[in-house]
């Protein structure tokens, strides 16, 4: 899974009830390398009848990252039940969505090089259809096509290979979602151009969280935390009352550990999710000169302003993953203005370590379902 999104960017937020003790749990894949922080979500065991329920957590590995999901509830449910339902969800996702496996619909759809009409799932056509209108509003920033073109410049392994203009030409022509056709009443895609490919990593961990968040309301559970390769879903609040506190990662080089850098508040207990992209852990530098790794389907080159970290908050973690990955295309400038336009709640981070600033959209500004605490965390 590699899209826009292809760089380092994770462990953006940290779960905090209490102090921080940090957890580092590392892992490299094509798409991105990322650091999840996770702190003290132990909770007082029930002690007495008046205790409130403590919070129950479900950890694990998929899709090449971790996750960790957090609740509680007052009624009688079987955590290992919740187990079983998580591990069939994320194999379901893994057959229809992942670019590793040889044998997923993707994989199979991208292998083929004909134009006939295959059969798709309303989630498959579904994520067809949210990429497009993300692709129109950041016109033709987010591209869940541009797959071939991190391939082109060797970002997949690991080893830059700065191609030439005739090349990037090449394979942009082989981009764009006008050549992917959808039938919604068939059910069924087709490929318009046989080469091109889809990868829809770049919104994958909001995919995943909205699915599991479901499970866990399916559930009557109402009051958790899901966290899934560093992005989140909140709802609700802890046991005893308290609103859930999670944080941003500081903007700094990978081998230097992980960080918080703004701590944040959740106030809406309707729910609100967390999505965050960045580009301060995973950079090339060849012949001298450092290269992001994160490309512009436009022009088929890697960024070049300073935008380190772009923090979406959003009511839905598929809309704010690929609404994060298109920030980090767009640029500070840029992206604050289509923020604007599109009303969205958007926390930047320019630059990096002591450097780093930051600067919140107009809607976030505004929003009264979160709040950040005052100052820098330290």
């Amino acid at each position: 899974m590699n899209v826009v999104k292809l760089l380092s960017l994770v462990g953006h937020v940290y779960i905090e009830q209490g102090c921080f003790n940090s957890m580092n749990n590392r892992h490299v894949t094509s798409k991105f390398c990322r650091n999840i922080l996770l702190v003290g979500l132990a909770s007082a065991g029930l002690t007495a009848c008046n205790q409130p329920p403590e919070i129950q957590k479900i950890e694990g590995f998929a899709q090449g990252t971790s996750y960790h999901i957090s609740y509680w509830t007052s009624k009688d449910v079987d955590k290992e039940t919740i187990e079983k339902q998580f591990q069939t969800k994320l194999d379901s996702i893994d057959k229809e969505l992942s670019t590793y496996r040889d044998d997923s619909y993707i994989s199979r759809f991208n292998e083929k090089t004909d134009t006939n009409w295959q059969p798709a799932s309303k989630d498959f056509i579904h994520l067809i259809d949210l990429a497009r209108v993300i692709n129109r509003d950041t016109q033709g920033c987010y591209d869940p096509t541009v797959s071939p073109l991190f391939q082109l410049w060797g970002f997949q392994k690991g080893t830059l290979e700065v191609p030439t203009a005739a090349q990037i030409s090449k394979v942009k022509k082989q981009m764009g979602l006008d050549k992917i056709q959808v039938d919604h009443t068939g059910m069924r895609v087709r490929k318009v151009l046989p080469h091109v490919q889809l990868d829809f990593s770049s919104m994958g961990e909001g995919y995943t969280i909205n699915k599991l968040s479901k499970i866990l309301e399916s559930d009557g559970i109402h009051n958790y935390l899901v966290e899934f390769g560093g992005d989140m879903k909140i709802r609700g609040h802890k046991p005893k009352g308290q609103k859930w506190r999670v944080a941003i990662e500081r903007p700094i080089p990978l081998e230097d550990g992980v960080k918080p850098y703004k701590i944040v508040t959740i106030n809406d207990e309707k729910g609100v999710t967390l999505n965050t992209s960045g580009t301060y852990h995973h950079s090339f530098d060849k012949d001298g000169k450092e290269y992001a790794h994160i490309l512009d389907p436009r022009t088929g080159t890697p960024v070049t302003h300073d935008l380190s970290s772009a923090t979406v908050f959003s009511d839905d973690p598929e809309i704010g993953d690929a609404w994060a990955t298109a920030m980090l295309c767009l640029g500070p400038k840029v992206g604050k203005a289509v923020a604007l336009r599109k009303n969205l709640e958007v926390f930047f981070i320019r630059g990096t370590d002591k450097d780093a600033k930051s600067f919140s959209s107009e809607a976030l500004s505004k929003s009264q379902r979160i709040s950040f605490d005052q100052g820098e965390a330290k």
